[in-house]
């Protein structure tokens, strides 16, 4: 069904974050009813985070990225882009800016979150996860990822930004 989807010529070139989390949903169920196996590694890499594109045009990136334990993002925002994700199996650790700390939330399977613009934060395995089978989620970005900015909190509780990095890859995935 993500092949299907399509922008009209009278939507806006970017979606907005509930229609991103329906995107993922629908890919999740998607991998989930066997569409992408042929896109699957034979062997879920142990060491370092994996990710296939599912599907892409001008106004949305669909991703399947898998997360192995103490491999985490760093803090980042998604820079011009709306993003959403749907967790496939396994829980993920979301540490986000919010005025002046970082806050966690556990993602379980089946659970959503969505990232408006200029939303800061850094998503790893949750630490609690102790499933052997990878941790998988279906990430969404509209417009497609270009840029991602880094951030270190400052001893004042501020955000610092350290760099921007163009990117084709999503949650700063290894090339």
């Amino acid at each position: 069904m993500l092949s299907t989807y399509s922008s009209s010529a009278s939507a806006p070139t970017r979606l907005r974050p509930v229609d991103l989390l329906r995107i993922t949903d629908q890919g999740a169920a998607e991998v989930l009813d066997g569409r992408y196996d042929d896109r699957l590694p034979g062997v879920w890499p142990e060491d370092d985070r994996w990710s296939s594109r599912l599907y892409s045009d001008d106004d949305l990136d669909v991703w399947l990225i898998s997360w192995v334990p103490e491999r985490n993002t760093e803090l980042h925002d998604h820079a011009g882009s709306f993003g959403a994700l749907t967790v496939l199996s396994g829980a993920l650790a979301e540490y986000r800016w919010v005025g002046d700390q970082l806050r966690r939330r556990t993602l379980d399977t089946g659970d959503q979150a969505a990232f408006p613009l200029g939303w800061v934060h850094d998503v790893v395995r949750a630490p609690e996860s102790t499933q052997v089978t990878p941790t998988l989620s279906v990430h969404a970005y509209s417009p497609p990822l270009t840029a991602m900015s880094y951030y270190e909190v400052t001893p004042h509780r501020t955000l610092r930004r350290t760099r921007t990095e163009l990117t084709h890859v999503p949650e700063g995935a290894t090339k």
